[in-house]
């Protein structure tokens, strides 16, 4: 899979040069290429904002640089194109699924005020948000995007991992545990110690439910 962000602060991705996502990319399970939006700039000074028209506070990303640099990293518009932004529809476990099925994908991080409209209508295909609130820009969110799908993608992590973990089957993930088999006086619940998967299963299963009355009534339902 490929995955392409476009980004004014292409230095804040670094993480996703670290453990298991930088090794699925340094295997080659993964590529991801940040791109730097001033690059495409046509002004002497790189400038890629302005005041927006019709007054109000802050700063709009301009529409040539974000165009241009869309142009050159996908020009036949093989990617599905990605704008992180709070008016998107909610991101979720299922639309990384959907993601991971993708070869390619692109996001658009957005700064200050937001990005110029007629960019969005002319090369984004839809906008997508993390969460119910705002964020300086649209880095962190894009590396959220990232790190999500990438898990999803053949051979970056064990299929037994993703199938038992928060969500996979509509509830919370049970609680783990590992050694010691007891710490400052906590032992570990003993049905974990006793080798009956089933008895295992079963305790697991109870406690996903628990955890999800407990902290996700919603999902329930």
């Amino acid at each position: 899979m490929d995955i392409t962000v476009l980004t004014l602060f292409p230095e804040m991705f670094a993480p996703l040069k670290e453990s298991i996502i930088g090794r699925a990319v340094n295997g080659g399970k993964l590529n991801i290429k940040v791109v730097n939006i001033r690059d495409y700039a046509e002004n002497k000074h790189f400038k890629c904002d302005d005041y927006p028209f019709g007054g109000g506070a802050g700063m709009v990303m301009m529409p040539q640089p974000i165009g241009s640099a869309i142009e050159a990293v996908d020009p036949e518009h093989r990617a599905h194109r990605i704008f992180m932004s709070p008016r998107g529809r909610t991101f979720s476990q299922k639309i990384a699924v959907e993601f991971a099925q993708k070869e390619n994908l692109l996001l658009l991080c957005g700064h200050y005020e937001g990005v110029d409209q007629r960019v969005i209508d002319m090369y984004i295909d839809e906008e997508l948000s993390i969460g119910d609130y705002v964020l300086t820009g649209g880095e962190l969110p894009a590396m959220v995007v990232c790190d999500c799908v990438a898990r999803y993608v053949d051979g970056v992590i064990s299929g037994e991992s993703l199938k038992d973990e928060s969500f996979s089957a509509g509830l919370l993930e049970y609680p783990q545990y590992t050694r010691p088999a007891v710490y400052k006086g906590v032992p570990v619940p003993e049905v974990l110690l006793s080798g009956n998967h089933e008895k295992v299963d079963e305790w697991r299963r109870e406690k996903s439910f628990e955890l999800t009355r407990k902290n996700r009534p919603d999902l329930l339902k």
